[in-house]
C-alpha cells in the first residue's frame, strides 16, 4: 500500500510539475514570399527593463548607427532606423559578410565540388601568387577561412588580389593574420569549384543555396579596385535572416541547409594561435584573442561585455551580425563607423554590450 501511494504522489507530482511550467517558446521562421510579416515579441513580453530602451536608442543614434535589430526566439523585440535609413534601404556589410562566405564554402564543400582541405592552386592554378610553389602550395582552403594563409598583411593594399601584392610572410597555419585579399579569393575558389553551369558566378550559387532558402534579398557587389574586391549589400531585415540562420545551426524551418559538423567547425577555435577565430567568425569567451593590423596576443575575451557563447560577423564601419545561442538571440547594427576608427572590431562592440544587457540583467 505504502508503495503504491508512493507512485501516486509521484505521478501527481510529475503531472503538476509539468501542468504548470510553461512550455518552451518555438522557435520563429519568418515566411519567404517577400511580404513584410514578422513576428513581434515586446519588451514587456519578454519582463525586460523598458527604462533601458531609450538610453541605447539615443546612444545608436549618436553612433552614426543607421539600422538596429533584436531577434529573441526569432521573433522582432527591437527594430529601429536612423540618419535618413529605412527598412528597405540597401546597405553593406564590409567584412560581416566573411561569415556569409565561410558557410557558402561549407555548402559547395557539402556538395561535393570543394574540400576545404585542398591546396588553392587546385582551383586557381599555380602562380596565384608570387611564392615560390613550394610554399605557395602549403595554402589550402581551409587557410583562407582562418586566416592562416601566411600571406603578408602588412602589404600597401591587402585587398590586392594580384599576385605581385600576395607576398611570403610565414608558412601557412604557422601565423595568424587579417588579411582581406586571402579571403576575397575564397569568392573565386568556389567560383572555380562549382559546376561550369553557373558560369563561375558566385551570385548565382548563393542565391540559390542560401538567399532563396531563407528569404534574403540583396547580391554580392564587385568593387573597382580588385577584381575580386566583392562585398554584399542588403537590407537589414535580410542580415537579420541571416543571423536567424546561424542561431539555428544552418537550419531554417525545419530544412538543414548547411551540415551541422561543418557549422560547428566554423564556429568554434580553428587553430591555436587566436583561440577567437573560426573560419571567418569572431568568436567570444576564450579567454584570449588577436585583432586586425596587430600580432599580439591580449589576455581577455574578444568582447568582455558580451556573453561568453556569442560568436558573430564584423564589418568595417561597424557592421554587426552577434548571435547568442545561450539567450537564443540576434543582434544586428548596420551603420557609418561609430567612432573615428572603422576596423571590425573597435570598442563601440563592447560599449554597445553594455547598454544591451541594461536590457534583460
Amino acid at each position: 500500500m505504502k508503495k503504491i501511494f508512493l507512485l501516486s504522489l509521484f505521478a501527481v507530482s510529475l503531472f503538476s510539475c509539468s501542468s504548470d511550467s510553461p512550455a518552451e517558446e518555438q522557435m520563429y521562421f519568418p515566411p519567404n514570399d517577400g511580404s513584410t510579416t514578422w513576428e513581434t515579441k515586446t519588451i514587456a513580453d519578454l519582463g525586460w527593463n523598458q527604462n533601458a530602451v531609450q538610453p541605447l536608442l539615443t546612444y545608436l543614434e549618436q553612433k552614426n548607427t543607421k539600422s538596429f535589430i533584436i531577434l529573441v526566439n526569432g521573433r522582432i523585440v527591437m527594430e529601429n532606423y536612423f540618419n535618413g535609413h529605412s527598412a528597405t534601404t540597401p546597405w553593406y556589410w564590409a567584412s560581416a559578410g566573411k561569415s556569409m562566405t565561410s558557410f557558402m564554402a561549407g555548402i559547395a564543400q557539402q556538395d561535393g565540388y570543394l574540400n576545404i582541405n585542398n591546396k588553392v592552386s587546385d582551383y586557381l592554378g599555380t602562380g596565384w601568387t608570387s611564392l615560390p610553389i613550394a610554399k605557395e602550395n602549403l595554402i589550402t582552403v581551409k587557410n583562407q577561412l582562418t586566416m592562416t594563409s601566411g600571406l603578408d598583411d602588412g602589404v600597401a593594399d591587402d585587398d590586392c588580389t594580384l599576385p605581385s601584392c600576395l607576398l611570403y610572410k610565414a608558412d601557412a597555419g604557422n601565423r595568424w593574420a587579417y588579411h582581406n585579399a586571402a579571403y576575397t579569393l575564397l569568392h573565386k575558389v568556389i567560383g572555380k569549384a562549382i559546376p561550369t553551369s553557373y558560369n563561375e558566378d558566385v551570385n548565382s550559387y548563393f542565391t540559390e543555396k542560401i538567399k532563396s532558402k531563407i528569404g534574403m534579398n540583396g547580391s554580392w557587389i564587385t568593387g573597382t579596385g580588385s577584381p575580386y574586391n566583392i562585398v554584399y549589400w542588403s537590407n537589414s531585415r535580410s542580415m537579420a535572416r541571416f543571423g536567424l540562420w546561424t542561431l539555428n545551426k544552418g537550419k531554417w524551418n525545419g530544412q538543414q541547409i548547411l551540415n551541422e559538423n561543418y557549422f560547428d567547425q566554423a564556429t568554434t577555435t580553428s587553430q591555436n594561435i587566436n583561440l577567437s577565430y573560426g573560419f571567418l567568425w569572431w568568436l567570444n569567451g576564450k579567454g584570449s584573442c588577436m585583432v586586425p593590423t596587430l600580432q599580439t596576443v591580449f589576455p581577455i575575451d574578444f568582447i568582455p561585455n558580451a556573453p561568453d557563447d556569442m560568436f558573430c560577423g564584423l564589418g568595417k564601419d561597424d557592421q554587426k551580425v552577434y548571435v547568442i545561442p545561450s539567450k537564443k538571440m540576434v543582434v544586428i547594427r548596420m551603420g557609418n563607423a561609430a567612432d573615428s576608427s572603422s576596423p571590425a572590431l573597435t570598442a563601440f562592440d563592447n560599449e554597445l554590450w553594455t547598454k544591451i544587457n541594461a536590457l534583460y540583467q
